[in-house]
């Protein structure tokens, strides 16, 4: 039995693996993890790759030692590799994981089509997809692209009676002889990533892995006692100088290093209120977020599931074709409205702005790998501002956001850049700004209003010139082997 690991790395709280498993164990079969390295998959960095990879071969070792699980490591075109992997281990099925992007639809549907194709299936071997990803698997929370929150939150709400349950443990498999992949796999692997941007390095600040995201899940709903950075999450969230504000767990959410079901789970059993599910339910989820929980909640489950059922029922969820009507109407309306400012893509990269909070915000993102969540959207709607048309903000933003975020190339990503740029999931807006029409508006003052502007700025520093290697240009720093991190 075979699993092909993609979206969700991890062997505990996973849906996928669980599944092939049992599949496994009623077919008296070994059971192996797969995992596939596209070597110049666009767009990649040394800094989202060392992430992934540090932790995939721990998951390996582990896979083997702890659980008698095998993991091998392809290389190549999933299309070629995961299905020549089927046929020569002579696979009874092949459970894969969901991902609502083009780029893994696409790799699903070539695998699944030549595993039809092998001459040795006859149509025997099926192709199973389990979205490991989200607590209600997409397509049963909605069979259409929702226009916002207020649409999906009862459908979401709803599912979650049914799917927010325990997991099961993950069991040591009983057939076959598994053996921990050798270094020189992993050695082969990094040789073999020629596509890699290695200008940009890892972080030393988040620690990748299974057990990094347990730890960091326990920081945030008990540190400082009695979960105060969960309690005060609603009333800081939006104060990027607050370390209460945030979670930090996107990063192991986006690789699946953490199960967002796991984390709500968690903060239910935190609560503890000793009543029933469904009571339970009922208060968690409300439609007005009043308290940390239910904000963080949120956050974590309502919007994050909007996300996925954007990129999974919207084809255009990556550029302005995938706005609502009255957004792309404004849009048309504004196109030749003069623009004060024009900064390239390339000042951008370099936080060359007259703004000093969007620089910071930049320099944040570019050091470490993360953006606040609320300075996300201000700088996502200055781009707007400073850009010559939408079209061109939007490939600036989403160009930054995945270059430098470890939690890049992310149906939140996708959505966050719409919703700033071209209103998504937002309502029109009044009266009508010069370039934004009736999309939202931000600016600095209202910042100013929320957090302390210089406190933040100070708690970014300037970059020095050879950290940043801009898109019209290189820098000394492209020279850095892979692993090579940066605080």
């Amino acid at each position: 039995m075979v699993y092909w690991m993609s979206r969700d790395q991890r062997l505990n709280d996973n849906w996928a693996l669980l599944h092939a498993q049992n599949l496994a164990l009623a077919n008296n079969a070994p059971l192996v993890i797969v995992f596939n390295l596209v070597p110049a998959f666009t767009g990649a960095t040394a800094r989202s790759y060392g992430f992934m990879l540090r932790a995939l071969k721990v998951l390996a070792a582990r896979a083997a030692i702890d659980f008698n699980i095998e993991f091998q490591l392809l290389l190549g075109e999933p299309q070629s590799t995961v299905v020549d992997f089927v046929a020569s281990r002579q696979a009874s099925a092949l459970v894969c994981d969901y991902s609502p992007t083009r780029v893994a639809k696409k790799w699903r549907a070539a695998v699944a089509d030549g595993v039809h194709a092998l001459p040795s299936n006859d149509g025997a071997i099926p192709v199973l997809e389990v979205d490991a990803h989200n607590v209600s698997p997409v397509w049963h929370t909605s069979n259409k692209c929702e226009f916002g929150a207020r649409t999906i939150r009862p459908k979401v709400h709803k599912a979650m009676g049914s799917f927010l349950v325990e997991f099961p443990p993950l069991k040591r498999h009983p057939h076959g002889t598994a053996q921990a992949l050798a270094n020189a796999q992993w050695t082969t692997a990094l040789e073999s990533l020629t596509g890699l941007d290695r200008s940009v390095p890892e972080v030393d600040w988040c620690v990748p892995g299974e057990d990094a995201a347990a730890v960091a899940l326990d920081a945030f709903l008990g540190g400082g006692g009695a979960f105060a950075r969960l309690a005060k999450f609603g009333d800081d969230r939006n104060d990027p100088t607050k370390r209460t504000g945030s979670s930090n767990l996107s990063p192991y959410l986006h690789f699946g290093h953490l199960s967002a079901q796991r984390v709500a789970l968690e903060v239910m059993r935190l609560e503890a209120w000793g009543r029933s599910r469904g009571v339970v339910l009922e208060t968690l989820f409300p439609d007005e977020r009043t308290t940390g929980p239910q904000s963080f909640l949120e956050e974590l489950v309502v919007r994050r599931e909007l996300s996925d059922n954007f990129v999974e029922y919207n084809a255009h969820y990556d550029s302005i074709e995938g706005a609502h009507a009255w957004a792309q109407a404004t849009i048309e309306e504004h196109r030749a409205d003069p623009r004060p400012i024009v900064y390239t893509r390339d000042q951008l990269e370099r936080a060359a702005t007259k703004d000093d909070l969007w620089n910071a915000a930049q320099r944040e993102m570019v050091s470490r790998g993360k953006m606040h969540g609320f300075l996300r959207m201000y700088w996502a709607k200055k781009i707007l501002e400073w850009s010559k048309s939408t079209e061109e903000a939007l490939a600036s933003a989403l160009y930054l956001n995945d270059k430098y975020e470890l939690d890049g190339r992310d149906p939140n990503g996708y959505v966050g850049c719409l919703w700033a740029i071209a209103g998504v999931h937002d309502r029109a807006w009044g009266p009508e700004r010069p370039i934004f029409g009736k999309i939202r508006y931000m600016n600095y003052d209202g910042c100013k209003r929320k957090f302390s502007i210089p406190s933040y700025v100070a708690a970014n520093p300037r970059l020095s010139v050879s950290s940043v290697k801009s898109s019209s240009g290189s820098s000394s720093s492209s020279s850095k082997p892979l692993f090579g991190a940066s605080k």
